[in-house]
């Protein structure tokens, strides 16, 4: 954590990371035992350099241990490949009109009313029926995935979670597990299953390996769509003439969510842990010490992008660090950007006009982690 002097607003954190930035961009904590950096090219070295930074140490429990983000090489790169030949580009690209089909059928059951939760409605649903589908999880099932990705997230890994018993992380742990063995002995059409067949140099997956990727995905696949969907509506609503703009030239609607995976950036930090001594901004940092990289600092970084508290619609180059960078960079990436750019394209084309109900108050979700708000009620007239 942060001192308490620099605890950013959770809501509005940038003028927090500018101070930081500009002040203390190698910042030390807990003793000596924490460190943080904020300027772009510091977070994006400790994201890349794995010879110092290490993804792995520190990580010693819990099913995402032994997930493709906990990982260093040389195991990273062949439980990498393994997951690749079953998470391709094509595989996700073949997903676009199922995708489209899940965003016009929620968009469907809220038309008549006029308004909507878009987080409880739209961004938290579309994500959780795609990543339940691609894993071949039972409709019946699907309300236990976000319940517990937010658990996790939030660091709940015991005691009794909203909507979930006091046993919830083993329960999803086991859950996992009967599925994985469920289709080790009758093999189905879904990516569980390719990835059980999946093989690289005669290498497979172990069982913990794929537990963990299981989690992994459910996490990832959930929060990140979640929150980039409803951070591009905050934009929107700080911005109204973005709708007007988008549907008069929806070929921006790429580039417009690149934008928000930059200003509004879904996961606000990484963590790793030196492997030595290493110098960042004049700064020794010791061996075996947590650095956190806060992405969320360096996608404001002037210094890397210009007048950086604008949101442009055409930002170029736009070479954010929202989805990480270097070996560890996301590989769920082109979803996610499928699933925003199908649904921002499905809002703009479908609401005429829309406004933020300004009685609810915003707030923010728990954590360091992700960035995004609880609920955000609006109401609209259709296009």
């Amino acid at each position: 954590m942060l001192p308490v002097t620099a605890q950013p607003d959770p809501l509005h954190p940038f003028a927090t990371y500018a101070h930081l930035r500009a002040t203390s961009p190698v910042l030390s904590t807990a003793g000596g035992q924490a460190w943080h950096v904020f300027g772009y090219d510091d977070v994006e070295r400790v994201l890349t350099d794995f010879d110092n930074f290490s993804s792995q140490r520190g990580r010693n429990e819990g099913p995402l241990a032994n997930s493709i983000i906990s990982l260093d090489p040389p195991r990273h790169r062949q439980l990498r490949a393994l997951v690749t030949q079953a998470f391709t580009p094509r595989s996700v690209a073949g997903l676009e009109p199922r995708i489209a089909a899940i965003t016009q059928e929620l968009l469907d059951g809220v038309m008549p009313q006029g308004q909507m939760d878009v987080i409880h409605d739209f961004a938290i649903p579309l994500p959780v029926i795609i990543i339940a589908e691609l894993l071949g999880v039972p409709t019946t099932d699907r309300h236990f995935f976000k319940l517990w990705s937010d658990a996790i997230v939030q660091g709940a890994h015991g005691g009794t979670v909203p909507g979930l018993g006091p046993n919830w992380y083993f329960e999803m742990i086991s859950y996992f597990q009967q599925m994985i063995d469920l289709r080790r002995a009758e093999p189905r059409a879904d990516l569980i299953s390719e990835l059980l067949e999946s093989e690289d140099e005669g290498e497979r997956l172990t069982s913990s390996e794929l537990l963990g990727f299981c989690v992994l995905l459910l996490i990832a696949g959930n929060e990140t769509t979640t929150n980039l969907i409803g951070n591009a509506m905050l934009c929107f609503a700080e911005h109204p003439s973005i709708i007007a703009t988008l549907r008069a030239t929806p070929e921006l609607i790429p580039s417009t969510v690149e934008e928000v995976l930059r200003y509004r950036s879904p996961v606000q930090s990484m963590s790793r842990v030196t492997k030595h001594p290493v110098e960042l901004s004049g700064q020794t940092i010791p061996a075996d010490r947590m650095v956190v990289a806060w992405i969320g600092s360096a996608n404001r970084d002037p210094a890397q992008f210009p007048d950086p508290d604008t949101f442009l619609l055409d930002r170029a180059p736009n070479r954010h660090l929202a989805f990480g960078h270097g070996i560890h960079f996301c590989l769920g990436a082109p979803l996610a950007r499928l699933e925003a750019r199908i649904a921002l394209s499905a809002i703009v084309e479908r609401l005429a006009t829309w406004q933020r109900v300004t009685t609810t108050p915003l707030r923010a979700l728990g954590g360091n982690i992700v960035f995004g708000v609880e609920s955000l009620p609006i109401t609209f007239t259709a296009a």
